[in-house]
């Protein structure tokens, strides 16, 4: 039998019973209320709006102290939410703060997008929290809520309209967070205008169909103030953190040179009204309301996206076991189906590379063949230009072999002419007659008279000219002849020698021995 059924069951029959005496479950509230004490609460708002609206100002005015941040700048690229977590003890209560801001909103030029961050960041905070859910061992007594209960939406007070930006902005929102619009800064406009242009902002969002946070009436000891305070949205309010003293009292106000605008003046401003709704009467319900209401959507989408449903195709209810096996059976089908289609794909790219490389393959073996008959065809006109060049060079050797031959006859040819014509001279400047009457010693003692006497060649000669000269003048004859030249003195040497060559050459003793010093 289902646990469904038995809890029907149970609820049918249950009947009321008195008790005869005191039993002390009434203390539960009390036991409740101790262990909340103790385990202290949390609470986190988001600030979303324009950079120079005083959110945090506003921030340090609600809780009445002043909380560590860098002022923002105008200058980011994109939106970036700084969370910052506060300790805060009020009596004996501890309420762990997160505060939330939207630094760079509205600054771009190109305002499309600035949504997106927002969304992301609640939705990351949701998703953080349902996996903290889903864990097998979960402490989410222990587990720092992160989920934002809400957003004070910061409206410029221009006094006109909204902006496209805010209208698409709290659309986005309205289904995620709990949204608590305000005029912020709004000293800066008129009662009159202030009052159209809360009606003006009131109607644009019923118009746009954005859902902004109601304070609740299904309690009746807060139903009346919440209807009344339902009305007065979107809060006007101003933020200050100076005390200025009026009357006999220190009260937050901002001094202008008209005068004084009090913050927590209700006829000023909302600033009492917004920190009533917020903290004081409705913190518990905007927590509450983030569990039940935004939280179950996004859990219910996200586990719908993972195939988790109740109930069946035929309306019957589905345990968690049952979808789960459904679910992994659909997701081994689809793996399945997948890896077949994978497989298919795989065959078909595998013989489609079979192909292209097969091609390929046929490509080369043509390249390679072309190139191989191209390389015979030049091996073979190489070979034909070598074949032609040793024939040159025998042709060549040849003919050198020839000429040496030719040269070495003709050498030798001209080497017996040489010595024939050698002898020949021999014999005409040597004559027998000659040799009989020259002395013996003259031509291996006096090589230059020898030259004189018997001119050969001018290469043969080892004298010079002028040394031949000086040589026959150191002779008596030549010098008792005077001869102005010595072509003559060779001549007129030669006819003497013909004639008496005895008589004519043969030198004194001491000559001799003179003639003999001066040639060595």
């Amino acid at each position: 039998m289902a646990a469904t059924d038995i809890a029907r069951q149970v609820g049918e029959g249950c009947r009321t019973v008195p008790l005869a005496g005191h039993v002390g479950f009434d203390s539960l509230p009390d036991q409740l209320v101790n262990k909340s004490v103790s385990q202290g609460f949390c609470f986190n708002i988001l600030c979303v709006g324009e950079t120079g609206l005083g959110k945090s100002t506003l921030m340090d005015t609600l809780f009445n102290t002043k909380f560590e941040g860098e002022p923002a700048t105008h200058t980011q690229p994109g939106v970036q939410l700084r969370s910052n977590t506060y300790d805060l003890q009020e009596s004996n209560v501890g309420l762990k703060l997160t505060i939330v801001s939207t630094v760079g909103f509205g600054d771009q030029i190109n305002k499309e997008d600035s949504y997106k961050p927002i969304v992301e960041f609640i939705d990351a905070q949701f998703e953080a929290y349902l996996q903290e859910e889903l864990k097998i061992r979960r402490v989410l007594h222990t587990y720092h809520d992160s989920r934002i209960h809400a957003c004070l939406y910061f409206i410029a007070p221009t006094g006109h309209s909204l902006k496209s930006l805010d209208l698409v902005t709290m659309k986005k929102l309205d289904s995620k967070v709990n949204i608590i619009p305000i005029i912020a800064k709004s000293d800066a406009i008129s009662k009159s205008e202030l009052t159209k242009f809360k009606i003006k902002i009131t109607s644009e969002l019923v118009s746009n169909g954005v859902q902004i946070y109601q304070f609740p009436t299904d309690d009746e000891s807060v139903a009346e103030i919440n209807g009344t305070m339902n009305a007065h949205l979107p809060f006007a309010v101003i933020g200050s953190t100076e005390e200025l003293k009026i009357g006999n009292k220190m009260m937050k106000a901002r001094q202008y040179p008209w005068g004084t605008v009090q913050v927590e003046n209700e006829a000023h401003c909302d600033f009492v009204k917004l920190r009533e709704m917020l903290i004081r009467v409705n913190m518990e319900d905007l927590r509450e309301q983030t569990h039940t209401r935004h939280y179950e959507l996004y859990r219910r989408c996200k586990l719908e996206e993972m195939g988790f449903k109740d109930t069946d195709p035929d309306s019957k209810p589905f345990s968690l076991q049952e979808t789960y096996e459904a679910k992994r059976n659909e997701f081994l089908g689809e793996l399945q189906k997948k890896e077949e289609e994978m497989r298919q794909m795989f065959v078909q790219r595998v013989k489609e590379k079979e192909a292209e490389l097969k091609e390929a393959e046929k490509e080369l073996h043509e390249k390679f063949d072309r190139l191989k008959k191209l390389h015979q065809d030049e091996k073979k006109k190489l070979e034909d230009k070598k074949k032609s060049l040793d024939d040159e060079v025998n042709a060549f050797k040849q003919r050198k072999t020839a000429a040496e031959l030719l040269q070495s006859q003709g050498s030798q040819a001209g080497g017996s002419q040489t010595l024939k014509r050698d002898k020949e001279k021999k014999k005409y400047l040597h004559p027998p007659w000659l040799s009989k009457h020259w002395p013996t010693w003259l031509p291996h003692q006096s090589p230059a008279l020898q030259s004189v006497v018997f001119p050969g060649p001018q290469s043969h000669s080892p004298f010079s000219e002028g040394s031949k000269r000086r040589y026959l003048m150191s002779f008596p004859l030549a010098s008792s002849l005077a001869l102005s030249s010595y072509d003559s003195l060779k001549v007129t040497a030669l006819k003497l020698c013909e004639k008496s060559a005895t008589s004519l050459f043969t030198p004194s003793p001491a000559h001799k021995t003179r003639l003999l010093e001066k040639t060595a």
